[in-house]
């Protein structure tokens, strides 16, 4: 059997990749793959021809061209949770940092290094006071965005005796299941961002969030407040935080995408993106990622996918081939495509179809082989985006 060609974008952790095994052929050189992993790199779908599916190591995917993929029946997955843990524990390393200034207090310390120790402990006595802070017990944290890591953010805040209120405009259920019952579920975005003493952002990055957080939002805030940024770079307008924090509106800015505005602001606490960079985090994302995409192409199923809907299937005994039909969401897909089959005398074992409202998928189980005659018929369709075959024997 012709091996699947996999190229690799970005380094990718090896406990995922020795899941592939010996039917796949890994570069990252590949020109022409059938699937690409990848972490934060820019990946245009529509310069490999024979591409099936992307898996993005990592939650976002605004570094994929989503919609170009969609157009072309190309699946792109993501890992949703494999890395929520990490970027959450960041997030209070973080603000405890800004908290207390712990940074300036560091700072602070290495200039002490030609002092004696006699010197060096009277100067510390003589100026400690300058980095004195607050804790952060009994101050109001705002959580905008309650997805996974969202959630785990709210949690925490409510662990360390924090009023904590998160607002989400679509949440889903598996996620608000998973709030603690001390965590306020705001109904308006005002409520959190008006009250917020730490307002914590961990909503995706899209043409509805590109530059969320603006002038307009920052005045809401109370005088003096902390603004965390360990979402995505594009969801806050640099410039305008500037201006907040020159003004005294924002106290603090905590953030995981350094820019040329931000870098050297005495007010700006910057990581160099590590809110994923932890030895557990990068295995579950590349064995997640992994995962999906074997089972997309050996398969045919869908999980977790962005601009598909989810469907998982394992052909049964008498399945020769799988079929899989993508197409746009119109009536009358699956009567097409039974009654095309079924005239070339195939016996279909098994259909599955499921539907995101954009994109069908249909999974298709037979118990013979289906002649490339058949195959063209089905994809003259006009709603039919693009065909693959799955031979079992």
């Amino acid at each position: 059997m012709e091996k699947y060609r996999i190229k690799l974008v970005n380094k990718i952790c090896r406990e995922g990749l020795v899941l592939l095994g010996d039917l796949y052929q890994i570069s990252a050189e590949e020109k022409d793959p059938q699937g690409i992993i990848v972490r934060s790199a820019q990946i245009d779908t529509a310069g490999y021809p024979s591409l099936l599916a992307v898996a993005r190591a990592g939650a976002g995917v605004n570094n994929i061209t989503v919609g170009k993929a969609t157009a072309s029946g190309i699946c792109v997955f993501n890992t949703p949770g494999a890395n929520a843990n990490a970027v959450a524990e960041l997030v209070f390393v973080m603000a405890g940092i800004g908290a207390r200034n712990i940074h300036l207090g560091i700072e602070f310390c290495r200039g002490l290094a030609s002092l004696s120790d006699e010197e060096m402990t009277k100067e510390v006595e003589a100026r400690k006071s300058a980095f004195r802070g607050f804790e952060l017990a009994g101050k109001t944290l705002g959580v905008l965005g309650l997805g996974q890591i969202g959630v785990r953010v709210a949690n925490g805040g409510a662990q360390r005796r924090m009023r904590t209120i998160g607002f989400d405009p679509s949440p889903t259920l598996e996620n608000i299941h998973r709030l603690s019952p001390q965590v306020t579920l705001s109904r308006t975005l005002n409520d959190v961002v008006a009250s917020a003493n730490i307002l914590s952002l961990h909503m995706p990055y899209n043409e509805k969030t590109k530059g969320f957080v603006d002038r307009t939002l920052l005045n809401r805030m109370p005088d003096g407040a902390m603004l965390i940024n360990y979402a995505r770079g594009g969801i806050v307008k640099d410039e305008d935080v500037a201006a907040a924090l020159d003004a005294g509106k924002l106290g603090c800015y905590i953030t995981d995408f350094p820019s040329r505005i931000l870098l050297g602001h005495p007010k700006v606490i910057t990581s160099p993106h590590l809110g994923a960079s932890t030895e557990e985090s990068e295995e579950h994302c590349a064995t997640m990622a992994v995962s999906e995409l074997k089972g997309y192409l050996e398969h045919g199923s869908v999980s977790h996918s962005v601009n598909f809907p989810n469907v998982e299937s394992i052909p049964g005994d008498t399945v020769h081939t799988r079929l899989i039909m993508i197409n746009r969401d119109k009536p009358g897909m699956i009567g097409f495509a039974s009654q095309t089959i079924g005239s070339h005398g195939i016996n279909i074992a098994s259909y599955l179809n499921e539907s995101n409202g954009v994109i069908g998928y249909n999974i298709i189980d037979l118990e013979a082989g289906i002649s490339d005659e058949t195959v063209r018929l089905i994809e003259a369709h006009p709603d039919v985006i693009r065909t693959r075959g799955i031979c079992y024997r």
